[in-house]
């Protein structure tokens, strides 16, 4: 069981990185979404490819626009550290009580 235990692992610590580059992905493209930046720039694509997917799915299901600002990346967030602090830390446990 070992060898699950430490696939859970690894799938628990991938995860928890993974969501922390998206998070600032999304602080990022949220920043640059105040200043009106160069929509030709390539790491601005990048951002708004990255990002745009996911607060479309969230807009289909929640208003997002309130006075002109959008929280769908706030929403994100949350989601984010819901997962952070629910999902990555219960993957830890299961592999921790498969070890013994």
């Amino acid at each position: 069981m070992f060898i699950l235990a430490n696939l859970i692992e690894a799938v628990a610590r991938i995860l928890d990185i993974a969501l922390t580059i998206y998070m600032w992905i999304v602080i990022v493209s949220a920043l640059l979404s105040w200043v009106n930046p160069d929509p030709h720039n390539p790491i601005v694509r990048f951002l708004r490819n990255a990002t745009e997917p996911v607060y479309r799915k969230i807009r289909k299901f929640i208003p997002t626009y309130f006075g002109g600002i959008d929280i769908a990346p706030l929403i994100v967030l949350f989601i984010i550290m819901f997962l952070q602090y629910f999902l990555v830390p219960s993957l830890h446990e299961l592999a921790v009580r498969l070890r013994y």
